[in-house]
């Protein structure tokens, strides 16, 4: 049955446009040749911006016939990167591939004595790796990216001019796909970078909170591992709420959730006993201290709910605003939990610690009042299941 390569075309284009890993796609290309073109086995050279030369990438075949993915590497003095680097696939066939049995004919034809040795070099390489043809795939005018390595078909026919343009068309759908899916690529390794760096100056800011006040060493970390598990909890039924964007966010505002006692005297932080009216007026600020310091950063606008408003009761009588029930944020809600069991469960310099049992039974009085009451069950659950 003969094959539509054009249409073959069309559907491997739009393929490629979705996948935005450069193996994935690379394996994908040479397996859908494999199969509909029957070739004995085929490879991708791909050039390697670290090593500064072309690796076989990806080889699919019979053992004896492939060479092993990786096992190849040629740098830009080798003679069949030199002959498509040059272009001189251009210059002796006019069209960018080279057939082995052509450039064999082609040589006695050659008077240029170095083009000559350039092109028996580069099908004596052919030979090496066991192939009747080489497409390269070109990013730009000038730039090679990769060279597709073509066995025999596996009916011993030669490749006809229907075939060799539908390699030399995908060659270069391909070479745009694969710069695409480099760019994307380099792009998500840039953000998983700047996001690492996020987060560990994130915890660096929660280290030096928890450093102001004697009394709340590793609370940070603490209100932040249970934070996470209840939303967890909260995200056995309902997914799409508790997605991981929402868990990143929540990671990051309980981190920071207490960023505003930077702005609190130690005085007040670390003082015996308790609290003048005043002095609590004051503590009561780093809520909003908290604000003003993260405002600025506009990616941070979901967390810093989490940091304006964890000291908010579901009754109303909380602080800064006084927001009621359904009011008050999601991610405050849960931090609001957290923090007042790791309180409760902490020495202070106003209270000697509860219990974990303690700290439970009071959640469970308050929920409704203090704290809303799908946050303090799950967390009461977790409790119950040994996980905090």
């Amino acid at each position: 049955m003969a094959i539509d390569y054009k249409k073959e075309l069309e559907t491997a284009a739009k393929t490629m446009i979705l996948v935005h890993k450069p193996d994935t796609l690379i394996k994908m290309i040479v397996r859908m040749i494999i199969e509909k073109v029957k070739v004995s086995h085929a490879g991708i050279l791909l050039y390697n911006k670290e090593k500064n030369s072309y690796i076989l990438t990806v080889s699919r075949g019979p053992v004896g016939l492939r060479i092993p993915a990786g096992f190849a590497r040629m740098d830009m003095h080798n003679p069949l990167i030199r002959f498509f680097k040059e272009r001189k696939n251009k210059l002796i066939f006019n069209n960018d591939c080279l057939v082995y049995d052509k450039g064999k004919k082609f040589l006695k034809r050659i008077e240029d004595s170095d083009l000559k040795q350039l092109l028996l070099q580069s099908l004596y390489q052919m030979e090496i790796f066991g192939v009747v043809a080489c497409i390269p795939s070109y990013y730009g005018d000038e730039n090679l990216l990769g060279i597709l390595l073509l066995g025999k078909k596996k009916d011993g026919a030669t490749f006809g001019s229907d075939e060799l343009n539908f390699f030399i068309a995908i060659a270069q759908d391909v070479a745009m796909a694969i710069r695409n899916a480099q760019l994307f690529s380099e792009l998500e390794l840039e953000l998983e970078k700047k996001r690492s760096l996020f987060y560990h100056t994130t915890i660096a800011l929660a280290a030096a909170i928890d450093a102001k006040d004697h009394y709340t060493h590793g609370h940070t970390q603490r209100v932040t591992d249970v934070s996470l598990e209840i939303a967890k909890k909260l995200g056995e039924k309902n997914k799409k709420e508790f997605n991981e964007q929402f868990l990143e966010d929540l990671h990051i505002a309980s981190l920071l959730h207490d960023i505003g006692k930077i702005g609190i005297p130690e005085a007040i932080l670390n003082k015996q006993g308790p609290l003048n009216p005043e002095e609590r007026k004051k503590i009561n600020e780093h809520t909003n201290i908290g604000v003003t310091i993260l405002q600025p950063i506009r990616e941070l606008q979901n967390i810093i709910l989490g940091v304006k408003y964890h000291h908010e009761r579901y009754d109303g009588l909380g602080y800064p605003d006084g927001l009621k029930g359904e009011e008050i944020p999601l991610i405050a809600s849960i931090i609001s939990v957290a923090d007042a069991f790791d309180a409760m469960t902490s020495e202070r310099s106003y209270h000697l610690p509860k219990s974990k049992e303690e700290a439970v039974e009071e959640i469970k009085r308050q929920s409704g009042r203090q704290f809303d009451p799908q946050i303090a069950a799950a967390f009461i659950k977790l409790f119950r299941e040994g996980k905090i």
